[in-house]
Formats: structure tokens, sequence, C-alpha cells
């Protein structure tokens, strides 16, 4: 009896109901989710390392780290020709017919609208396709307490209240949120205003207009698309000064590589850093 009692785990454990079904138990940790990563221990929902032996991790795919530095050389020339189509600068000298400048300004323009647009599609695309890092930045855990815990505690880090730092697997959960809230709602905002912008060129009734018309009803004509659109270009400003500094701080005073990890997508610790 003793034998058998040692074999079968209890009625109703979770060790039982995974016996019973095939799949093993998710692992926690004082009260906590938590997930593998390599030979540590994470929470599942903000990726904090717990404990285990610290190791390289896989974290961002190819997919993932070549759509970052072409979104970001995108942005670039977006802001800097936007920026002139927006305050226009008086140009050359010569007569516009003969230099086509501002021709050049908006054609610069478009294209790398399209590659900003394209890369984001793909991106969503590579967050169904990918690993679970993959999808981290357009479906924060926003049902977790770890989460937001880490985020607060995170916060205070930055604002040099908290000495150090926590290790994190993929992005930390402030940097999760920025990444959401500010990246991806301020990209589908530039993006559908922006190509409203580019519909008016053809008029009412037109293919582009009938697609995207709607957002200068929605938001109350033609002038008020160009406010918004203009707007959301400095929030995307503002997301990126946020996010460098973010980077570059973490790159320098955390026990985890940071910008190296968009570069090879490894994971990697520094030497006497602690779970």
């Amino acid at each position: 009896m003793a034998s058998n009692q040692a074999v079968n785990p209890p009625l109703g454990s979770a060790a039982y109901r995974s016996q019973a079904s095939g799949v093993p138990p998710r692992p926690t940790l004082a009260g906590r989710r938590t997930a593998r990563e390599g030979t540590m221990t994470v929470d599942a929902a903000s990726g904090e390392v717990l404990a285990g032996t610290l190791s390289d991790v896989y974290v961002y795919e190819a997919p993932v780290r070549i759509w970052h530095w072409v979104m970001m050389v995108a942005m670039i020339v977006l802001v800097a020709t936007g920026y002139l189509i927006g305050s226009p600068w008086s140009g050359p000298s010569r007569q516009a017919t003969f230099t086509y400048f501002f021709g050049n300004i908006r054609m610069f323009h478009f294209l790398a609208a399209a590659v900003f647009i394209v890369a984001l599609v793909v991106r969503i695309y590579w967050a169904i396709a990918g690993n679970h890092h993959a999808r981290s930045i357009f479906l924060p855990p926003v049902l977790s307490a770890s989460w937001w815990s880490g985020m607060f505690r995170q916060g205070l880090y930055y604002a040099f209240m908290k000495k150090e730092s926590p290790l994190w697997i993929g992005h930390n959960p402030l940097a999760q949120f920025a990444m959401f809230a500010m990246y991806v709602l301020g990209s589908i905002v530039i993006i559908l205003t922006g190509l409203e912008l580019y519909s008016e060129q053809y008029g009412w009734g037109s293919v582009w207009m009938n697609l995207f018309g709607w957002v200068s009803v929605l938001l109350g004509g033609s002038q008020m698309v160009r406010t918004v659109h203009h707007f959301a270009m400095y929030y995307l400003l503002i997301f990126a000064v946020i996010h460098m500094y973010m980077v570059l701080r973490e790159d320098v005073m955390s026990g985890e590589s940071v910008v190296g990890t968009m570069i090879n997508g490894l994971r990697t610790f520094k030497p006497g850093s602690k779970a």
C-alpha cells in the first residue's frame, strides 16, 4: 500500500492531473506562474529571472532583429522628410521646375512610409509565427500582478530610486509597455493618417479614398488628419528618445546584454550577475 501511494500522486493534485492528461504541470515559485528558459526559472508573465544558473538564451529571432533595424532607418527618413513637408525649407535658389526639390522630399517620404508599413505587417505576422518573445510587445500581460510589479520596480530603477534591476529574459515590463503604448499604437495612428493624406490626391470615389477616407470623416476633416499625423510623429520621437535612454542605460548598468541582443539575438549575462 505504501508503495502504491508513493507511485500514484494524490487524487486531484496538479501532479495527478498532469499524469492523467500527459501534460507536465506548470512549475510555480512562491505562488508565481513560472517557465523554463534554458537553465533558468523565470516568471511566465514578466520574464524576470527567478532562479537557476545564468546562461545565454536565444531571445530575438532574425526577422525581429531585421525588422528593428529596418524600422529604425525608415523612421529616421520619415521624421526628416516629414518635418520638411510640415515646415518647408525655402530650398535651392533655382526654380522648382528645375530642381524638383520637394518632389524628391515627398518621394523619399512615401518610399520610407511603404518600407515602414511593410515592416510592421511582417512584424505582426512574425508575432504569430515566431517564438513567444516575438509577440511580447503586442500582447502585454496586463492581467498579471507580477508584470505590474516588475514595471513599477523597473520604473524606480530608471528614476534612480532603486539601485539594482532584476534580470530579464526579453523586454522588461516597462520597456514592453512603452513598446506597446507608444510604438505599436503610435505606428497604427501615423500609418492610418498618413495613408489618408496620401489618398487625398486621388479624390473621393477613388480606390484609395474608399479604403482610407473614413479616417478623415472620423477625425473631422483633412486638417485634423494632418494635425494628428504631425503630433504622432512627435509621439514616436519621444518614444525613440525614451527607448534609447532605456537601452543604453541597461546595456551599461544592468547585468545583461541589451544592444548586443538585438544584433545576435542572444541574451547574455555579465560576470558577477545573480538571479
